[in-house]
């Protein structure tokens, strides 16, 4: 093997052994040995494309065209031409995948579920780092730069990860990038003959004049990287670091009477609405005799600063056996305590503790904190809720309309903090606010107004395909437009209470989910929500809902509650005691909201596309077309001008050009050419002589094709005898060499030149009988990689020489023109 093909496979060993660090992020593992076979075949393509040899950017678009076809091969077969080569179709195929994979991505902890969308974007991606590194490392020879590649490979699966086998990855990321530079280092020692090391040793795989320095390499490699595993663990650990285990979790490594200051939970609620097919996150079963009103609340937004709602910074405690009474809540109140038990999804791993508002007591094992103002539990220490089984106590509030209607005014203090709005609100929010609650009375009916006004009365319609939004007009663009989904709704509604001076924040959890046969509770992804909940004082925080056909509406807030009784409150029965059950959602949920308006369903994720505006344009379509025939092209481009050059050189019935060709490379020859077109008689020599010498050049290039590389020292006839020799020719073959030959030598030096007639017909002679003797290999490259195509590649580099010095001459001219000479 080769030096520089050993440089190839350690390149690739290289990219495969970095890959490793990906296997704790999706499961199962069995992509990696697809990512193998694919490293494999483009290493190959590589290897073999460098030994024709092809200049460098050739050699990588044929790695590039290659991988693209193998890909277009794995994953989208049905929408290809022949199965194989991409077209339009597989290049829009390709998009919905990767926008798949990045929606999975966002969705799931590791390990991520092996998608189709999950495995183009690691597959693809590994690809891509291998053929950088190929690139860098052996088409460019600079082992050293192939590292960056190889980093960013690590590092993103290094930020990703939280195994305890981090520094398993790290080790064979390191191995294989030192076997690369000690592979690049071999082949340039190699390339200076032997290296003097004292007295001779013992034989081994290395080449002689490699053994001391190699040997010293992988000595001081060792060392470095033993230094670098051992290293940290004596040296002060630095938490919260850019690589380190925290992902999107709050309260890793904080102690008694720390704060949390969260990330935005919302961030992935859209994508959850819009997810093709749903999910279960959460089984529950509960004692109580109705779970309309169970929503599994997560957290408490309470911190608006014009443009969103997120966490504020709050101080944490231990877990209390027995949460402090909800704030606010009167003993006049109605309430009932229930129990329910949750079991998490194994795949599900969020930060803050999904359960009923307001908690009571909860049971729950690991590392958890206890946040009072929300009366949320957050992770601590990289704790999850991933496969967690727990239990919850908590109460069903009933408060009726006559004592939210009758609620005092909340302290001064509380009701500063949860009415403060920012001066960059659109004055049309709090403007809106007004109107809607025209001739209310108090603020629960203003609430209650706000509510119907975005559920019922004011034409707003539920879509999720609709952005999020950003920026302070972002309420504002949703109350004319009128279109959003439940954070749009909540964000809207809790705003537009501050500025009536009612306390509002934003809750975000899961709605009650779907009745199972078993007597369970299923929630799914599509079950994620926002709502709204705003205060009164001696009943606390107090849940609404704004979105329409999503959850469910309060019985206090509708009008056939009697103002002056109190709701029945829902009994606890006797079937707490079973597990939750593992099975997915059956059906839909449907809100009372919905059936007041009539029949439900389940509404469409997203907007259909119009009908007739399906296809892309045709010029998408030529454009993709003429892409998928220069990626088919680029390949060929050898074999087709080595065609080109042969049926130039060898008409029998265009000189002119044959002289071109050959004066291409024996110097220019002059001719004078008669009106009409028609060469003059005194010239038509010169033609004669141009097409033997394009003959001659045809003749030694297809002996260079077959193996025999052309001599120029040589003169025609000695050519010709070596060509005869080494492509073991004889009879009719033979005479053909040496009459070509004899024909350029007559044309070159004899006085008076007499070409020679059937020369094409000899050189076509001679290229059978060299193709007759050839092996199958040789045969195959003759056709499809000649090696004479080189000289299209020196050509074109002396056209660039000679264009940039006429470029450089005439600048210099123009700049340093003489001092005396003026402008005309």
């Amino acid at each position: 093997m080769s030096g520089r093909a050993r440089l190839a496979l350690c390149a690739a060993a290289a990219t495969l052994m970095t890959s490793c660090a990906l296997l704790p992020l999706v499961s199962p593992t069995t992509w990696i040995f697809q990512v193998a076979l694919l490293v494999a075949v483009q290493t190959g393509v590589g290897t073999l494309t460098r030994r024709v040899p092809l200049a460098r950017p050739l050699t990588i678009v044929c790695q590039v065209a290659v991988s693209l076809m193998l890909l277009t091969l794995f994953f989208v077969p049905g929408r290809s031409i022949a199965g194989f080569l991409p077209g339009p179709d597989s290049f829009r195929q390709f998009g919905e995948l990767l926008q798949s994979g990045a929606d999975d991505v966002g969705r799931y902890a590791p390990p991520a579920p092996l998608s189709p969308g999950i495995r183009l974007m690691i597959v693809g991606g590994v690809l891509l780092i291998g053929l950088l590194v190929d690139a860098v490392a052996v088409t460019f020879r600079s082992a050293a730069p192939a590292g960056l590649p190889l980093l960013a490979l690590y590092s993103v699966a290094a930020g990703l990860s939280s195994g305890s086998a981090d520094w398993l990855w790290f080790l064979l990321a390191a191995c294989g990038y030192l076997m690369l530079l000690l592979a690049e280092g071999r082949e340039r020692l190699s390339q200076w003959g032997r290296v003097f090391s004292g007295a001779p040793r013992a034989q081994s795989w290395e080449s002689p004049g490699a053994v001391a320095p190699v040997r010293t390499g992988r000595r001081i490699g060792a060392v470095a990287l033993g230094i670098a595993l051992v290293a940290p663990l004596a040296l002060p650990a630095l938490e919260g670091g850019l690589l380190a285990d925290t992902g999107t979790r709050v309260g890793d490594g904080l102690g008694n009477g720390k704060t949390i200051s969260a990330v935005n939970p919302l961030v992935s609620l859209r994508d959850n609405l819009n997810i093709d097919q749903d999910r279960q996150v959460i089984a529950y079963r509960t004692n109580s005799s109705d779970t309309e009103d169970m929503y599994l609340r997560i957290v408490a937004l309470d911190d608006f600063d014009g443009t969103t709602w997120k966490p504020a910074q709050r101080h944490i405690t231990d877990v209390p056996d027995t949460f402090p009474d909800p704030p606010g809540l009167a003993g006049a109140v109605r309430r009932t305590e229930v129990d329910t038990r949750i079991s998490a999804a194994n795949w599900y791993a969020q930060d803050w503790l999904p359960m009923p508002y307001p908690a009571t007591h909860v049971k729950i094992a690991g590392s958890w904190r206890y946040e009072p103002v929300g009366r949320t539990l957050v992770g601590d220490h990289g704790q999850t809720t991933r496969g967690l089984q727990y239990e919850v106590k908590s109460l069903v509030l009933q408060p009726t309309a006559k004592q939210l209607a009758a609620a005092p005014e909340p302290p001064a203090e509380f009701k500063r903090e949860f009415t403060k709005v920012p001066s960059s609100l659109p004055a049309v929010v709090a403007r809106t606010a007004l109107q809607v609650t025209a001739g209310a009375s108090n603020h629960y009916e203003e609430a209650v107004k706000l509510q119907n006004y975005f559920a019922f009365d004011g034409g707003f319609t539920y879509d999720t395909s609709v952005q999020n939004g950003t920026g302070s007009q972002a309420i504002a663009r949703f109350l004319k437009e009128k279109q959003g989904f439940c954070v749009h709704f909540s964000f809207a509604m809790a705003a537009m209470a501050r500025t009536l001076g009612i306390p509002a924040r934003v809750a975000v959890g899961f709605t009650p989910g779907s009745p199972q046969p078993d007597g369970t509770m299923s929630v799914g992804l599509r079950d994620a929500h926002a709502w709204p909940e705003l205060y009164f004082e001696g009943v606390g925080w107090t849940r609404f809902e704004p979105t329409p056909s999503r959850g469910s509406t309060p019985s206090y807030t509708q009008s056939h509650t009697p103002h002056g009784e109190n709701p029945e409150a829902p009994r606890p029965s006797a079937s707490s005691a079973a597990e939750p059950s593992a099975a997915p959602s059956a059906k839909e949920k449907c809100s009372l909201a919905e059936r007041k308006e009539g029949p439900c369903g389940t509404l469409p994720a997203g907007i259909a596309a119009p009908p007739g505006e399906g296809g892309p344009p045709w010029y998408q379509i030529l454009a993709w077309g003429l892409l998928g025939l220069v990626l088919l092209a680029v390949p060929l481009t050898p074999m087709l001008w080595r065609l080109r050059s042969r049926s130039v050189r060898l008409a029998p019935d265009r000189r002119g050009q044959g002289i071109g060709a050959g004066a291409r490379h024996t110097g220019e020859i002059e001719m004078t050419v008669l009106p009409g077109g028609a060469p003059s008689p005194g010239r038509q020599s010169e033609l004669a002589v141009g097409h033997t010498l394009a003959v001659w050049r045809e003749l030694t290039d297809t002996a260079w094709d077959y193996g025999i590389v052309p001599d120029d020292a040589l003169t025609p006839r000695k050519a010709a005898e070596r060509i005869v020799r080494l492509g073991r020719l004889d009879g009719s073959a033979a005479e053909a060499v040496h009459r070509v030959a004899g024909a350029v030598e007559q044309v070159l030096f004899a006085a008076r030149p007499h070409p020679r007639s059937g020369l094409a017909e000899d050189v076509r002679t001679v290229r059978t009988a060299l193709r007759s003797t050839a092996g199958r290999r040789t045969r195959t490259r003759a056709v499809l990689a000649p090696r004479s195509a080189m000289r299209a590649v020196w050509a074109a580099r002396d056209r660039w020489t000679a264009l940039t010095a006429r470029a450089s001459a005439r600048w210099t001219a123009l700049v340093h023109r003489p001092s005396g000479q003026q402008n005309g």
